[in-house]
C-alpha cells in the first residue's frame, strides 16, 4: 500500500512535469501589431517572436508588411495587419515554424481548403505570403530588425504617458548619450537585438570614468526603465540592465547650521535679499522642499484658513498649515493676480516663463552667491539645510515631554512624511536623535 507521502510526491512530480511540457511548448508570442503610435509617415506591421532551435531562446523576427502601408488611413491599416495578425496566429498554432521548410504544412492547408465547401481563396493567399517567407528569416532579420533609435524612440513614446516631464525628459537625456555613445563606439550595433549585457556594462563603466557612481546608477536605473517596456511589448527578449549590480554610492549630504550661523544668514537676507529670505522661510517654517514653494501659485494660499495647496514629492496634491510664525512674515497679497507665481525673481506675485526645475535652480544659484559666497560656507550647506535644520530643532522640542513614538508621530503631520520609518530614516541621516548625556554612566568607570 502506498503511503501519503509517496502519493502526494507522485502528485507533485506529475504536476511539475506537466508545467514542464507546457513551459517547453510555448514555442512563439502572440503576434502584435505595431502602428508606431499612429505615424502613417512609418512603416506599420505585425511582428512576434519564436524560440530559436540552435540558441533555444525567443528570438525577434522579420516583421510582417504584406501591402498595409499601401493604405493611407489608420483604419484601413489597422483592419488589414488585424487579419494579418490573426492569420499568423493561426498558422502558428497550426504548427507553422519559420526555422523549418513549411511546405508540407501549407499543402495540408491548401487540400483542406479544397475539401471545404467554405473554400477562401483570399485567406489562402495570406496563408502562402507568410509561409514563404520561410527562405528569407536569415537575411532579412539583419537588415528588417528594428533599428535602436527607432526601438528607444517607441519605449520612451509608451512611458510618456506614465511619468511626469522631469522624468521623461531625464529618460530622454539618458537616452540621447547612450545612442551617441553607440554611434561612436559601436557604429556596428544598427539593430536593438544587437545590444547585450557587456553593451551596456561598457557604456555604464564609461559613465562612472567620467562622472561618479551615483550619475553611473541613475543610468541604470533609467534605461532599464525604457528597455523594460521593450521587452513588455516583445521587442526585446530580456532586460540586461536588471543583471547588472547597482553600485554602492555616497549620498549627498547637507549639514544643519547652528544657531549662530542661522541668525547670520537671516539677518543678512533680511538687509541684501528679502525675497530669497521669504523663499526659505517656508521650508523653514512650512517644512516644504525648494522645488514645492517654486510651484507656489497666489491662489494656493489661503490666508483665512492658514492653508497651503501644492503638488509634494510624493502625492498628486498636499494641503500643509500655514503656522502664524510664517504669515506673519507674508505681505498683503490680496491684489495679486490669483494665476501668478508667488515667488519670481523680482517680486512675490508674477510671470515666469521658465519650469519648476529652472525656477529652482535659480533660487539654488541665487543663494549660492547671496548667502554661501558671503560666508565660505562649503559643498555640505544648500537650501536643504534649513529644511533639515529646523525639522531637527522641532524633534527637540517634541521630545523634550514626549516618548520618542509620540514624538515621531507628532512630527510626521508636520513634515510630511508618509510612514514612521521614513521618518526615522531621515531623522538618523540628520543626525536629529541624538542621545541625552550619558556622562554619569563613565564617571564611575574613569
Amino acid at each position: 500500500m502506498f503511503s501519503i507521502k509517496q502519493i502526494l510526491t507522485f502528485a507533485y512530480e506529475s504536476e511539475y512535469d506537466s508545467a514542464y511540457d507546457l513551459a517547453e511548448k510555448q514555442l512563439f508570442s502572440n503576434p502584435k501589431i505595431y502602428n508606431t503610435n499612429g505615424d502613417l509617415k512609418k512603416r506599420w506591421y505585425v511582428y512576434f517572436s519564436y524560440r530559436n532551435p540552435k540558441t533555444g531562446k525567443l528570438k525577434r523576427l522579420t516583421p510582417f508588411y504584406g501591402n498595409a502601408n499601401t493604405y493611407k488611413t489608420k483604419e484601413e491599416r489597422l483592419q488589414v495587419l488585424s487579419v494579418y495578425r490573426k492569420t499568423l496566429l493561426k498558422l502558428l498554432k497550426q504548427g507553422y515554424n519559420p526555422y523549418d521548410d513549411n511546405t508540407a504544412l501549407f499543402n495540408k492547408i491548401k487540400s483542406n481548403n479544397k475539401n471545404s465547401e467554405t473554400s477562401n481563396p483570399r485567406q489562402e493567399h495570406q496563408y502562402n505570403a507568410i509561409i514563404k517567407k520561410k527562405h528569407t528569416i536569415e537575411t532579412e532579420e539583419q537588415t528588417e530588425q528594428m533599428k535602436i533609435s527607432e526601438a528607444f524612440e517607441l519605449g520612451l513614446r509608451l512611458k510618456k504617458k506614465q511619468v511626469g516631464d522631469r522624468t521623461y525628459k531625464d529618460y530622454n537625456n539618458k537616452i540621447k548619450t547612450f545612442l551617441k555613445w553607440i554611434e561612436s563606439t559601436k557604429p556596428n550595433i544598427k539593430s536593438i537585438d544587437d545590444l547585450n549585457k557587456a553593451v551596456f556594462q561598457e557604456f555604464l563603466n564609461n559613465i562612472l570614468n567620467k562622472t561618479s557612481p551615483r550619475n553611473r546608477n541613475n543610468y541604470r536605473t533609467d534605461l532599464s526603465s525604457i528597455i523594460q517596456v521593450l521587452v513588455d511589448n516583445d521587442i526585446l527578449q530580456q532586460n540586461y540592465l536588471k543583471s547588472i549590480k547597482k553600485l554602492v554610492a555616497k549620498p549627498e549630504r547637507h549639514k544643519t547650521f547652528s544657531t549662530e550661523k542661522e541668525k547670520q544668514i537671516f539677518d543678512h537676507l533680511n538687509e541684501k535679499d528679502k525675497i530669497l529670505l521669504l523663499f526659505i522661510k517656508f521650508y523653514c517654517y512650512a517644512f516644504m522642499r525648494p522645488i514645492e514653494v517654486c510651484r507656489i501659485r497666489v491662489k494656493d494660499l489661503n490666508i483665512s484658513d492658514k492653508t497651503v495647496h501644492f503638488k509634494a514629492k510624493n502625492s498628486t496634491l498636499k494641503t500643509k498649515l500655514l503656522p502664524d510664525i510664517l504669515l506673519d512674515e507674508l505681505p498683503d497679497i490680496s491684489n495679486l493676480n490669483p494665476e501668478d507665481l508667488l515667488f519670481t525673481p523680482k517680486s512675490l506675485g508674477g510671470k515666469w516663463n521658465a519650469n519648476e526645475h529652472s525656477r529652482r535652480d535659480y533660487f539654488s544659484k541665487r543663494f549660492k552667491k547671496v548667502v554661501k559666497e558671503h560666508f565660505g560656507l562649503g559643498i555640505d550647506y544648500g537650501l536643504y539645510s534649513f529644511r533639515h535644520t529646523f525639522i531637527t530643532k522641532l524633534y527637540k522640542v517634541f521630545s523634550e515631554n514626549k516618548t520618542p513614538f509620540e514624538a515621531k508621530s507628532g512630527m510626521m503631520l508636520i513634515t510630511g512624511h508618509q510612514t514612521m520609518n521614513a521618518l526615522e530614516l531621515y531623522l538618523r541621516d540628520i543626525d536629529a536623535e541624538l542621545p541625552q548625556d550619558f556622562s554619569h554612566m563613565l564617571k564611575d568607570k574613569l
